[in-house]
């Protein structure tokens, strides 16, 4: 246990060591950000702003579709349930946890818009 630590540390040590550089070398982040932002628009007649909103609108498509899916097992294991306090208060659980997270999703979709239509002014 104690060679499985040492190495553990050493592996740590290493990675710290080898980050170190790139941190001083990278200490101006918003010049960083700036350039990278600046690098995804050159020859591109797409505004950052519209492919966040694409990236964001095909995410909350592909999370509602996981949403309707998980509500429809939750639904199934709730019909096959038989009674068993169990296995309905799981069914409960997976449709409950699924509501919750299209929320969620549908929540972080207005405050990306909300974000995005602040900053692009």
């Amino acid at each position: 246990m104690k060679k499985i630590t040492a190495i553990t540390v050493s592996l740590l040590i290493m990675m710290g060591v080898v980050a170190m550089p790139t941190a001083v070398v990278y200490a101006d982040a918003a010049s960083v950000i700036k350039g990278g932002v600046d690098e995804i628009n050159d020859g591109n007649d797409v505004p950052l702003e519209e492919q966040i909103r694409t990236i964001v609108n095909i995410m909350l498509f592909l999370l509602g579709a996981i949403a309707v899916l998980m509500i429809i097992i939750g639904g199934i294991r709730y019909a096959t349930s038989n009674g068993d306090a169990n296995n309905t208060k799981a069914a409960k659980d997976i449709i409950l946890y699924a509501v919750v997270g299209l929320v969620v999703a549908i929540l972080s979709y207005a405050i990306v818009g909300f974000v995005l239509d602040a900053f692009s002014g």
